[in-house]
């Protein structure tokens, strides 16, 4: 797809080329992922866990009214990119943040541009969008913006204004809080509807239900009731998200992001030596473990709510009650696997980042269709339409049809039986030969009859057991299975 977008830009006009390097240089970038989500859902502490870093702010000021873009870079930057084009540079603040206050009227701001020398922003790119739904409708409007909710940012020509240059997100991650609410299942449609194909469905949108700790009111264990929330909302949204996943945002975000210091840890240790009935008493709420008498300072305890809340501060004092030698960085780990991060990471890492080539060629190639049907020279147009069907011939673009036949099945619009679908979306989001059919033991022998049989399935399935939808959709799994066949044989 690069290489055709070069060969373009060199056949065609200066409007038409400037639009397909554009089209080029995004292909180079990471995998661009929006995180949406209600006002106050938990949206920026799980950007900063994700990043590595507590750089956005998760207290309500300027910078979370816009939408911010967090890449990496050689060095930290933050730009304040305005609706004109103009850009204005701030420095981080004293804490490592974003400002709060961006020095430009948030009417004017497009989106802030974040730079980090953060590693794990080398092949993910995280968009932290406003709160949908909020009190400030001008901050709705932005997010519904951003995540696809309104349709200018996806009719507009390629090179819009960079008003809109993040709805073209490749995927989204959706935060809820207890309950999914109406309005955030059409959110997350109108993102599907909006977006370009492969953008937004179960294969590329993933709900995360954040702040699962307040669940347990306290330092209680919310996992027993956070399982089951999670699997009856992953059920309720089974057309929008591929998963929903629980997480205790906080506690990813402060270990993540390297927070909890051997001072704090000293802290909690010393705690953890009082007797069990005054920890109890302690623990039983927000102001008691501020006011009641105890032998570490109230700005020391201050500090720990804001790090970990009731729930990480009671599961971390049972961590020295249990091992009063326990070092910081043992705690910290054991944060981590108790916020339900690490699967959320596994997750996103086989929903987004394997596929990420396959999911922006996808994006790249309905931009290219649209660019065909609409540029204003009508040999640029026959060049590229030319194009288009030149690379829908080649089999390796085969993978593209795959994903936007299991899209189409996945979010309803075309209706197959459940192992029938099942079997599409393994074939449609997976290279591994054994996984798609079952077989892990098979050798290539057994693997290419296994594709072959799946291949005549469908194909019969097409001919005879089909309507008209169900047809193209088999036609097309018909000719994946054929080509998996050959690639095991070769």
């Amino acid at each position: 797809m690069a290489t055709l977008c070069d060969e373009m830009a060199a056949r065609t006009g200066i409007e038409a080329g400037n639009q397909l390097r554009q089209i080029r240089d995004r292909l180079g970038e990471p995998l661009r992922v929006a995180i949406a989500g209600r006002l106050k859902a938990g949206k920026s502490t799980l950007v900063n866990a994700l990043i590595g870093r507590r750089v956005a702010p998760t207290a309500v000021g300027e910078c979370t009214r816009v939408v911010t873009r967090f890449r990496y870079g050689p060095a930290d930057r933050v730009d304040v990119v305005c609706r004109d084009g103009q850009r204005r540079s701030l420095p981080l603040d004293d804490d490592g943040m974003i400002p709060q206050r961006l020095g430009v009227p948030s009417a004017r701001v497009a989106y802030v541009d974040v730079t980090l020398t953060s590693e794990k922003l080398r092949d993910l790119t995280v968009v932290d969008t406003p709160g949908l739904a909020s009190t400030d409708t001008v901050v709705s409007a932005r997010a519904e913006e951003a995540v696809g909710v309104s349709t200018a940012p996806f009719d507009a020509d390629i090179d819009a204004a960079s008003t809109h240059e993040v709805a073209a997100a490749e995927a989204v991650v959706y935060v809820f809080t207890q309950a999914v609410r109406a309005d955030d299942v059409r959110a997350l449609e109108a993102f599907r509807d909006s977006s370009a194909r492969l953008a937004s469905s179960p294969i590329n949108a993933l709900g995360v239900f954040g702040k699962v700790d307040t669940l347990a009111g306290g330092p209680g264990d919310p996992w027993p009731i956070a399982g089951p929330l999670a699997e009856q909302q992953a059920a309720l949204l089974s057309r929008t998200v591929s998963d929903v996943v629980p997480v205790v945002a906080l506690l990813a975000e402060t270990a993540e992001a390297g927070r909890l210091t051997d001072a704090d840890g000293a802290a909690l240790r010393e705690l953890a030596k009082l007797p069990v009935e005054q920890l109890r008493v302690l623990l039983a709420s927000v102001d008691l473990f501020r006011s009641r008498p105890a032998p570490v300072d109230a700005a020391r305890r201050e500090r720990l709510l804001t790090l970990l809340d009731l729930y990480g501060i009671g599961f971390a004092l049972a961590q020295y009650a249990a091992e009063p030698q326990l070092s910081t960085g043992e705690l910290i780990r054991r944060l981590v696997a108790a916020s339900g991060f690490p699967r959320l990471r596994h997750t996103l890492d086989e929903s987004f980042r394997w596929r990420a080539d396959a999911i922006k060629a996808g994006w790249a190639l309905a931009r290219l269709e649209r660019l065909a049907g609409h540029a204003r020279d009508e040999k640029d147009r026959e060049i590229l339409r030319d194009a288009v069907e030149r690379l829908l011939r080649d089999p390796a673009y085969h993978r593209l049809r795959l994903l936007d036949a299991a899209q189409r099945v996945a979010t309803g619009a075309v209706r197959l039986p459940a192992d029938w679908e099942a079997e599409l979306t393994r074939l449609a989001t997976s290279e591994d030969p054994r996984w798609i059919l079952r077989r892990p033991h098979a050798n290539a022998d057994e693997l290419a009859a296994a594709a072959r049989e799946a291949a005549n399935r469908w194909r019969v399935y097409a001919v005879a057991g089909a309507g008209p939808a169900q047809s193209r959709i088999a036609q097309v799994v018909h000719r994946g299975f054929h080509l998996l066949a050959q690639q095991v044989t070769r």
